[in-house]
């Protein structure tokens, strides 16, 4: 199994030491990938860079940048960046955002947010694969005057979207590698985004799609004080329509049903269902995390899995 876990940047002292800290846990419990998600107070891109350049063991990547507020020119360069450094481990996951953090917070406009990613990822396979573009479209320009390829970016950066609407998966499975998706369920997956990803790909010619699915889970004695957490880190998820449409489509009422908790047999049960139904990849999003006991038995847990071993309890 391709098994990751989300990394969250804070704390007390230095965000950059503490986060390299923590991916080198998680290498060290045999996880294959870490991912970062983009906030107002770091570059995930360039960070994903670092801690991938520490941690040579693990994958990393972005889960993810949104891409009103960008140019792909300039997340190229960053992607390109953090390809060479990590010697061809970083992996750019991209999203459209929500209108609620696009407007107020850039002050641009969030229209045509489809057609804006497929030529926000048009751009970005041609400066990740030929180091050159000359894009003049509805949404943006694009025509750099000199070569944009980096030596040492290699192979090209895989280009991700957190895609769950019919649109935006159509797009991606055209233009892309694969999804993100979050917050969708076993469900969800297998009837609804796998099927339409990978129909999309199919016809443009493109290889099978990734399903690198997000999910909230935590390995735990404690699930009520784990579902309390989840409530409260997951509640903004429940105003945003893209968000509420997985989790309907789920049979579920908030974000928070969604979560994943309990001891390493029933946590490994349900991470099984998620690559049943078509995931090619599943990371834990240590939602429901309430202290260094619980992750310390997660990250055991997924590592294991990793590894194709049978789950140990906690002892």
């Amino acid at each position: 199994m391709t098994i990751g876990a989300v990394l969250h940047p804070g704390g007390s002292g230095n965000a950059v030491d503490e986060v390299v800290a923590a991916a080198k846990e998680a290498e060290a419990a045999g996880l294959g990938s870490v991912w970062l998600g983009q906030r107002f107070d770091y570059d995930a891109v360039g960070l994903a860079g670092l801690v991938g350049r520490e941690a040579p063991g693990l994958a990393v990547g972005t889960s993810a940048v949104p891409i009103f507020g960008r140019h792909p020119i300039l997340v190229a360069s960053q992607a390109q960046t953090s390809q060479a450094a990590t010697h061809g481990r970083f992996h750019l996951g991209l999203a459209l955002g929500a209108r609620a953090f696009v407007e107020p917070v850039f002050g641009v406009p969030y229209e045509r947010p489809v057609t804006r990613l497929a030529e926000f990822l048009t751009v970005l396979r041609s400066l990740t694969e030929t180091g050159t573009a000359d894009f003049r479209g509805e949404t943006l320009t694009a025509a750099p005057p000199m070569p944009a390829a980096l030596p040492g970016a290699e192979p090209a950066v895989p280009l991700l979207v957190a895609a769950m609407g019919p649109q935006a998966l159509r797009v991606t499975g055209e233009l892309g590698d694969g999804t993100l998706p979050f917050l969708a369920g076993p469900r969800t997956l297998g009837e609804h985004i796998v099927p339409a990803i990978t129909a999309a790909a199919a016809r443009a010619g493109r290889p099978a799609p990734r399903v690198v699915a997000l999910v909230p889970g935590v390995v735990t004695g404690d699930v009520e004080a784990a579902r309390t957490a989840a409530a409260e880190q997951l509640a903004f998820y429940d105003r945003v329509p893209s968000y509420q449409r997985v989790v309907a489509l789920e049979g579920a009422s908030k974000a928070a049903d969604l979560l994943v908790a309990g001891d390493e047999e029933t946590v490994a049960a349900e991470v099984r269902r998620y690559f049943d139904a078509g995931a090619t990849e599943v990371v834990l999003t240590q939602t429901g995390i309430t202290g260094p006991a619980d992750q310390a038995r997660t990250w055991r847990l997924l590592g294991d899995l990793a590894r194709g071993a049978a789950p140990a309890a906690a002892g």
